[in-house]
């Protein structure tokens, strides 16, 4: 008969994801792993695989309690309020990241995706994932009038989904509320225009 697990699965998890996202996938060991999470290796390994299984549970999570949750919250907002509701969020975040860990999602994708085809193919789709939010929001906003049809709806996607990643990047280095909102009035002036 297996033995009932001693620890809480969802605590344990958001303590591996605090490790990875502070530390990166790379310069995380399996020793910082247990000792963050309260476990030992052995157990470790017993409930969650090698360490590329519980990054990758781990980011599943990060991911779904972040860009899901916000998503979610949004996406019944009219279409043009929703992208600035997203969009203020993230700049919020950042300038409040006093250690500057920036975002799970994007660190890993600039980290590990250039290197490994498989973990790049699971960030390319959560970039997809947001870029369809933007899509819906471009094409519903077009439909009542609140954003312009001088550029296609997919353009202005691919135009917010860049947008974020550029903010999420510089706001690592440069946590400026001046210089994060500056980036987004241009994009606001595009989706703006008559």
């Amino acid at each position: 008969m297996a033995r009932p697990r001693e620890f809480d699965e969802i605590t344990v998890l958001n303590a591996a994801i605090q490790c990875f996202w502070s530390r990166g996938y790379e310069a995380t060991s399996v020793r910082d792993l247990a000792e963050s999470m309260g476990m030992t290796g052995a157990s470790l390994y017993n409930a969650f695989g090698d360490k590329r299984a519980l990054f990758r549970k781990s980011l599943d999570r990060y991911v779904a309690q972040s860009f899901g949750d916000r998503v979610e919250r949004f996406e019944h907002l009219p279409p043009r309020q929703a992208i600035a509701a997203f969009f203020d969020e993230i700049v919020t975040r950042s300038l409040g990241d006093k250690k500057r860990k920036g975002c799970m999602l994007i660190n890993s994708a600039i980290e590990i995706a250039p290197h490994d085809r498989r973990f790049g193919r699971a960030i390319a789709d959560v970039l997809v994932e947001i870029e369809q939010f933007f899509l819906r929001c471009a094409r519903a906003g077009q439909r009542d009038g609140t954003i312009t049809e001088a550029q296609s709806a997919e353009d202005l996607a691919r135009l917010l989904l860049s947008t974020l990643l550029g903010l999420r990047v510089l706001a690592r280095s440069r946590p400026e509320s001046d210089l994060l909102y500056g980036v987004l009035r241009p994009v606001w002036a595009l989706l703006d225009q008559p």
